[in-house]
């Protein structure tokens, strides 16, 4: 199960990283081409949602069914680990959402990006005749 939260903890830095690459200023041929790798890559990356949406029904699955430890019966040592278990599920919850979150906004960043590129060669054309 670690590796599933290192992988997506990897996807959710490295579409930061991309979504800080395609908001800081830069001159316009290599904005452009900046735009087109990420938008070659955002189509094989759209396989994120769904594994994020499963770790997610996994999360709730294993709360509802989560042993509950609030009763004076419980040690110490149980009632940490139950109350280590909710810090790392809502860890993991942010996580997948901001996974989510994080691919429709480079997807709509590269798109608006792309629109500008076309109106900008609409105007142009305008101008030229």
């Amino acid at each position: 199960m670690a590796l599933q939260w290192m992988i997506l903890a990897y996807v959710v830095a490295a579409e930061a990283a991309i979504a800080l690459l395609l908001t800081l200023p830069s001159p316009k041929l290599i904005k452009s081409r900046i735009v087109s790798l990420v938008s070659l890559i955002l189509q094989p990356a759209i396989g994120i949602v769904p594994f994020a949406g499963f770790q997610l029904l996994d999360i709730y699955w294993k709360n509802e069914h989560r042993l509950m430890c609030t009763a004076e019966v419980c040690t110490a040592t149980e009632r940490d680990r139950y109350e280590k278990t909710i810090y790392k599920a809502q860890r993991n919850v942010i996580l997948c959402v901001a996974a989510c979150l994080l691919y429709w906004c480079v997807y709509r960043m590269a798109k608006y990006y792309k629109e500008i590129e076309k109106l900008e060669e609409v105007e142009k054309r305008y101008k030229d005749q």
